[in-house]
C-alpha cells in the first residue's frame, strides 16, 4: 500500500491519470515492478523461514528479510518477469473478450504450474533464475503434482474468511445514510477483515508451497504435513 501510494500520488497530483503520456506508462510500470518485487521479496523471505521450521529449526522475521536480501538482485528480476506475465495475461483478457477470458485462464494456470517452485529453487537451492525455471519445470513434468488443487483449496478457504469483511463493507453502506461515522468504522472494520484474510491465504500458500517444495528434494513429508498425505500432491502419472 506505501509502495502503491509512492507512485499514485505523483501521478494525481500531477493529472496525468487520465493521459496516455509516456510518462504515465513509465510511472505505472515502475509502480508494477515495485509492488511485485516487495511481494516476491517477502514471499521469498516467508518460504526461507517456512523451511527452517518444517525441517524443526527456529525461524524469525529477521531471519527471513536476510535471507531474502541477500538474494535481492534475483528477486528483482523473477518479480519483473512475473509482473510482465501477469501483465501479458491482463492484457489478453481486455483485448479479445470472453475467449481472452478462457486463454488467460488456461495460460495462468500453466503458467503457475511450471513456475511453482522457482522461488523455493532460488532461495534454497541458491538457484539463478533461468537455472529455477528449469528445475521447477522438469519437477512438475517428471513428478505432476496437484499444486493447482491445492491452491484451489487455499482460494476457497479464502473466499470463505473474506465473507465476514465483506458483509461488514455491505452493511456500512447501509449506515451511511443514517450515521456517517458508524458508517466509516464497519467500512475500516471490513476492510481490516479483508486484509488479514488475504494476508494469512498469501501466507498459508506460501508455507505450502515449501512444504511441497521439501517433498519433492527429500521424498519425505514434514512432520507438519504427516496428515496431509502430500505423498498424492507429487505421485507420478
Amino acid at each position: 500500500m506505501v509502495v502503491t501510494a509512492t507512485f499514485i500520488v505523483p501521478i494525481v497530483a500531477t493529472d496525468l491519470w487520465d493521459t496516455s503520456s509516456v510518462a504515465t506508462y513509465v510511472l505505472f510500470g515502475l509502480m508494477y515492478l515495485a509492488t511485485a518485487f516487495v511481494t516476491v521479496f517477502f514471499n521469498a523471505a516467508l518460504i526461507s523461514q517456512a523451511d527452517i521450521a518444517l525441517r524443526g529449526g527456529d525461524p524469525s522475521v529477521a531471519g527471513g528479510i536476510s535471507a531474502a536480501a541477500g538474494k535481492w538482485p534475483r528477486i528483482l528480476v523473477w518479480a519483473a518477469i512475473s509482473a510482465t506475465v501477469s501483465q501479458l495475461l491482463r492484457i489478453l483478457q481486455d483485448r479479445v473478450g470472453f475467449l481472452g477470458t478462457i486463454l488467460a485462464a488456461v495460460a495462468g494456470t500453466a503458467w503457475q504450474v511450471v513456475s511453482y517452485l522457482v522461488l523455493p529453487k532460488m532461495v534454497l537451492d541458491d538457484r539463478g533464475v533461468v537455472d529455477a525455471v528449469k528445475d521447477s519445470a522438469a519437477a512438475m513434468k517428471r513428478t505432476w503434482g496437484e499444486n493447482v488443487v491445492g491452491n484451489a483449496g487455499l482460494g476457497i478457504f479464502g473466499i470463505v474468511i473474506a465473507i465476514p469483511g465483506v458483509l461488514l463493507i455491505v452493511a456500512s453502506l447501509s449506515l451511511l445514510a443514517s450515521n456517517v461515522v458508524a458508517a466509516l468504522a464497519v467500512l475500516f472494520l471490513g476492510s481490516v477483515c479483508l486484509i488479514v484474510g488475504a494476508v494469512v491465504v498469501s501466507a498459508l500458500s506460501g508455507i505450502y508451497q515449501t512444504a511441497l517444495y521439501r517433498f519433492s528434494v527429500d521424498g519425505v513429508v514434514p512432520v507438519a504435513f504427516v496428515d496431509a498425505n502430500l505423498a498424492q500432491a507429487f505421485r507420478r502419472r
